[in-house]
């Protein structure tokens, strides 16, 4: 494959870029032409009686009280963040156990998001509370205006329900902050020029006292301005309190330093792309490279266990808790008190054991069970006090069920049911494996009506990400159920390569220069649906978001022969510029640096926007973003629409004035996000 940009550097070659002017975010040229392309997709796909049933309908999936209120126990409570019709911006809100398990609990509310937003005239959007134990009474609260990923943060008292008067504050940042002590935080935050690093995040952490002003904060570390963040914590676990500062170098490399009392850091020396946990006595290490150390070589994507001071000591003696095979990977793990629960995948389902230290081997028992082609998830309620655990499990046709429980204590139990939101007893689950270009196989979950005929015309939907080690999972939901599934279509889940359905060596597959092959996986999958004559390229369509909005970006340019619609949203899509947009920079391990003319030449062949030219059959394509998100940020999706629209194909385009990397900031926009979309797929391929 060969381009006009081959022989300019990309710098140059981005100069010739007629849509560049659409990068200024905010600019009033800029958002008027983004009202009159959303006036125009609305008009067209957004404005008729079966369109705003649907929305209507997506919109009571999202708001209906019926759902399980997910908690957490916060002290002797237990919290919940809760969005519905009456509460659009959401109620920060707690109770007690005893209450909670009830059909209908009481519950008392901590914050109210709406009140608070009108109160101040900010369209707030909540990003969490941490909060200070042992005693649980001062929160740390982060509000962001609109969605995006820059949040203003605010100290809270959980006794009094308000704000503390003259508190700790800090203005809106990409910010990590975290507890000392009730008097002192660890704070990474923009401190002005100098402090960010090219991907936007913070360089600098500091030592923050109560009282004094935040330009008299103590540094702490400082990172290198090509480095991704920093941050500091307190591990505050009783008996077990230590310092560390965390420097991320990179997406998958990182440096853990245990700080002193008299500020020295000592470096917890594992390889940088391993992840680190160190929980009580124990530290747990996750190789995403084969490790030869101590005379023995660990699996990539294995657990590891040592005695932390041991480690520290100098000694190099691990257990190894999970070793991979061919087909499982390690899906996660959850402290409780004197146990770990390991989430183990296998072919892409779950199952769980739970791992007990002795003095020998630790002891292995399997928890709970599933249902065939289900999702069985696990973890501690509160790993300082118990073995208490939440348990779910899920499937594409199964509500969620909550169910809690106690290590050794017998079963658990069922205490919350989420409602069924379509009948699912009209379709099946199946999963089949498609054969990629070089030989691999590649998973796949379909869900399709029990009476389907193989005539090769069901309108089809096929959703993939396939980056970041992230796997797609059967789980439930309503809107798909409600806006496709009723309607007589299938729907595909691809575990496409990129993904961590198989552990890090499915990830490092399709990184940098090996990144086609993703999207050969993902049209394996689309020729596999052909071959078995479950739709055919005309009733076929994809959709994906954000690295998945990348994927459809590839789809629509590089196998536009095999569908009948895309819908790419919240997507990377200038691979030559990405670098420079947002937090594009925090990616180079993922994707490579287009700055250096040897990485550009194979970042070119999955640049979407630069391969996008004149006189192909390209299928219609929507693009859907949101002028909040700071993390991709809505330029990808304006240019690309821009050039297609220039180039004479059917192009739609759609803009979120807020809602970050969600594009939506309340149950109402999600709706119509997701309505907008499944209804522009129907309507091309049915």
């Amino acid at each position: 494959m060969t381009h006009a940009s081959d022989n300019l550097t990309p710098a140059a070659a981005t100069n010739n870029d007629p849509h560049r002017w659409l990068e200024q975010i905010d600019g009033a040229k800029q958002l008027d032409w983004v009202k009159q392309q959303n006036a125009s997709t609305v008009k067209k796909y957004a404005d008729s009686a079966e369109f705003k049933q649907l929305d209507a309908r997506l919109l009571e999936v999202l708001d209906s009280t019926a759902r399980i209120p997910m908690v957490s126990k916060i002290g002797d409570r237990y919290y919940n963040f809760w969005r519905d019709k009456d509460h659009p911006r959401g109620l920060w809100r707690r109770t007690t156990l005893d209450e909670y398990r009830k059909d209908q609990p009481q519950w008392e509310t901590v914050l109210d998001l709406d009140a608070l937003a009108k109160a101040e005239g900010e369209n707030w959007v909540w990003h969490g509370a941490d909060c200070l134990k042992p005693a649980y009474r001062r929160c740390l609260v982060s509000l962001s205006r609109g969605g995006a990923d820059a949040s203003v943060v605010r100290e809270f008292d959980l006794a009094d329900k308000q704000f503390v008067a003259n508190g700790f504050a800090l203005a809106e940042a990409k910010t990590q902050v975290n507890w000392m002590d009730q008097d002192h935080l660890y704070v990474a935050t923009d401190f002005g020029p100098g402090s960010m690093t090219t991907s936007s995040y913070p360089r600098i952490v500091k030592e923050w006292k109560r009282g004094m002003p935040l330009a008299s904060a103590t540094t702490v570390y400082e990172a290198h301005k090509d480095d991704m963040s920093v941050s500091a914590m307190r591990d505050l676990t009783p008996g077990f309190e230590r310092d560390f500062v965390m420097r991320q170098l990179a997406f998958y490399d990182s440096e853990t330093f245990v700080r002193g009392k008299d500020g020295t850091l000592t470096k917890i020396d594992v390889p940088n792309d391993a992840n680190t946990d160190v929980h009580r006595e124990w530290l747990l290490v996750e190789p995403r490279s084969d490790w030869a150390v101590g005379g023995k070589t660990y699996k990539s994507g294995s657990l590891l266990v040592t005695r932390f001071d041991d480690f520290m000591a100098g000694k190099r003696d691990f257990t190894v808790l999970f070793e991979p095979s061919d087909t499982t990977a390690l899906d996660g793990y959850s402290w409780t008190r004197h146990h770990l629960i390991l989430n183990v995948m296998d072919n892409v389902v779950n199952r769980l054991e739970v791992l007990t230290p002795g003095p020998g081997a630790w002891g292995r028992q399997p928890l709970g069970g599933a249902p065939q082609l289900a999702t069985i998830a696990a973890a501690g309620v509160d790993a300082d006090d118990s073995d208490d655990y939440f348990l779910t499990v899920t499937s594409f046709l199964q509500p969620t069920t909550l169910y809690y429980g106690s290590l050794g204590q017998g079963e658990a139990q069922a205490i919350k049911h989420s409602p069924s939101f379509f009948d699912a007893s009209k379709y099946a689950v199946s999963q089949h494996f498609a054969t990629s270009k070089d030989g691999t196989r590649v998973p796949y979950f379909e869900i399709a009506p029990k009476q389907l005929k193989a005539n090769g015309s069901n309108p089809t939907l096929q959703y993939g990400y396939g980056g970041f080690e992230i796997s797609l999972q059967p789980s439930y939901s309503g809107n798909v159920g409600r806006a496709w599934l009723e309607k007589g279509g299938v729907y595909v889940i691809a575990n496409i390569r990129g993904g961590g359905e198989y552990g890090p060596r499915w990830h490092q597959a399709a990184l940098k220069a090996n990144r086609l092959r993703a999207y050969e996986d993902f049209a394996a999958v689309s020729e596999d649906l052909f071959a078995r004559k479950i739709t055919s390229p005309k009733h076929l369509g994809a959709m994906g978001g954000s690295n998945g909005g990348l994927l459809m970006g590839n789809m629509l340019t590089l196998y536009p022969q095999l569908y009948g619609a895309i819908v790419s949203q919240v997507a990377l899509l200038d691979m030559q510029r990405y670098t420079h947009l947002s937090a594009g920079a925090s990616w180079i391990a993922e994707y490579g640096d287009p700055d250096k003319p040897e990485e550009w030449r194979w970042i070119q062949t999955f640049s979407p926007y630069a391969n996008a030219k004149a006189a192909q059959h390209y299928p219609p394509a929507l693009f859907t973003t949101s002028t909040r998100d700071d993390r991709v940020g809505p330029v990808h999706a304006r240019k690309m629409y821009a050039k297609l629209q220039s180039l004479g194909y059917d192009a739609s385009f759609y803009e979120n004035i807020e809602g970050g990397h969600g594009a939506a900031a309340d149950n109402k926009q999600a709706a119509f996000m997701s309505a907008l979309g499944y209804t522009y797929l129907w309507d091309h391929v049915k």
